[in-house]
């Protein structure tokens, strides 16, 4: 058998050698991996919300919940962002330096923002004292009005040319005031309207020309408390103007709500007031721009309310706290993330991320379909050659069974087992299948069936050759 004959041995840089298609298939899965696990981490790591507050019991307020949620390892962070008033921290929202804020309802907002949680209630307390201030104390120059005698303050219809007083620079502290003027029927115009920082209670008390001192904020506001106080003790007892028109000022300026304030809510005694008195209030919110993700807005939520019942044992205003109106026409309406919260809506895990999921798997189910594509594409040189392989040791047998000479018989051995290493290297290497082994192997077993029985016959000749010549 010549050396032409002789099986094609497969190149060094032959598919058998797995090593290529090994590395292919090991990046791909590597790629996968990777994928899987940076799109968990984004999903699961807890995000870093920043919020925008003002105000100094706000802001303790704040504080105190961003260490709860450290401490507790709530799935949310909070960046406090400490501005000087209620606008500053709107405005924040505004150029988008902050993701939450802390802003009263009646504050402008821009558009888009959503209402995640109560923060507190405002109520307005008007009062008027029932002295006029030491003597001695300086009268400050104010605008001029007309000089008539001020009739007695009974309720706020009585205003229209007297003084008031406002502890809060803010100028939503004004507008207020001149809105429930003007439900009130008196003009605001003919009312004079001065405001005093934190820091001026006592100048204000003093000032004989303040007939009226107006404060906006939670009941039990240390400097609502303190400025009523001074009031009794600088000015008689206060008397308590109650805000009658507050549903209808409810009903057309929808941001704000009528309230009442309970008797001795100030103090229990003497009782301040003495009965309960209608009034104006207005919300502090934490709001969100809409286009904040809702499950990020959404575990904010869930875990300021999780948190709230532990916060308000170190921080008492946290029990304050309240979910906002869910309703659609709600003023400031809900942002999505919080109302799925707490309408019971929200998605879960699976909900969620279920369209990853089986995009994942149907991305894996294509790259395995790929690959097995790209694998057989890569061995079909092998397959080739398995088949050529094959055909070669059935024209094997056909030599076995005309050979004369021993020497033929075990070069053709050699070549079968030549043939053999190549096929079991291309099985090995997935280039064919067990089938096709099946197959190779009977013809294999052929092959040997036929260089026995030739083996015999040339053995068995040359044995009767001595013989013959013997004779």
């Amino acid at each position: 058998m010549s050396t032409s004959d002789r099986p094609n041995a497969a190149s060094p840089a032959g598919s058998r050698k797995q090593s290529w298609t090994f590395r292919l298939l090991l990046a791909t899965a590597l790629l996968v991996l990777a994928a899987v696990a940076g799109s968990t981490f984004l999903l699961l790591r807890p995000p870093t919300l920043r919020i925008a507050v003002s105000g100094t019991e706000n802001q303790k307020l704040i504080q105190a919940l961003a260490q709860s949620f450290a401490r507790e390892s709530n799935p949310v962070r909070l960046s406090v962002i400490s501005t000087t008033g209620p606008g500053d921290s709107v405005g924040l929202l505004r150029t988008g330096e902050t993701d939450l804020a802390v802003a009263r309802a009646d504050e402008e907002m821009p558009n888009g923002i959503g209402a995640v949680a109560i923060l507190r209630k405002n109520f307005v307390v008007l009062w008027t004292p029932s002295a006029p201030p030491p003597k001695g104390s300086k009268k400050e120059a104010k605008p001029k009005m007309k000089k008539e005698a001020k009739p007695k303050i009974k309720e706020i219809g009585d205003l229209e040319g007297h003084h008031v007083g406002i502890i809060g620079r803010t100028p939503l502290n004004a507008s207020l005031l001149r809105v429930i003027l003007t439900e009130s029927g008196v003009n605001p115009d003919k009312v004079v309207i001065s405001q005093f920082g934190v820091s001026q209670v006592t100048d204000m008390l003093h000032d004989a020309s303040i007939d009226v001192f107006m404060t906006v904020g939670p009941l039990d506001s240390r400097i609502t408390i303190e400025a009523i106080t001074s009031t009794a003790r600088i000015r008689g007892e206060p008397k308590f103007l109650a805000i009658d028109v507050s549903e209808a000022i409810a009903h057309r300026h929808p941001l704000y709500e009528s309230e009442e304030i309970p008797g001795s809510s100030f103090t229990s005694s003497p009782a301040r007031p003495e009965s309960t008195i209608e009034t104006v209030g207005v919300n502090h919110l934490i709001v969100a721009p809409k286009s904040l993700s809702d499950n990020s807005v959404g575990a904010f939520t869930r875990a300021l309310f999780n948190v709230r019942p532990s916060l308000a044992k170190e921080s008492p205003a946290a029990a304050k706290i309240e979910k906002p109106d869910t309703d659609k026409d709600a003023p400031i309406p809900p942002h999505p993330g919080a109302a799925a919260y707490i309408e019971g809506t929200e998605r879960t895990f699976l909900d969620k991320y279920s369209d990853y999921i089986w995009g994942g798997v149907l991305l894996l189910s294509v790259l395995g379909s790929g690959s097995a594509w790209l694998r057989h594409y890569l061995k079909r040189n092998e397959r080739t050659q398995s088949t050529v392989q094959r055909d070669r040791l059935l024209g094997a047998i056909a030599q076995v069974r005309k050979t004369e000479q021993l020497e033929e018989l075990d070069a053709l051995q050699r070549q079968a087992d030549d043939i053999l290493r190549e096929t079991l290297a291309c099985y090995d290497d997935g280039a064919i299948e067990e089938a096709d082994l099946a197959a190779y192997g009977l013809v294999l077993e052929q092959f040997h069936h036929a260089v026995v029985d030739r083996r015999a016959v040339i053995s068995a000749r040359a044995g009767e050759l001595p013989r013959m010549r013997a004779l």
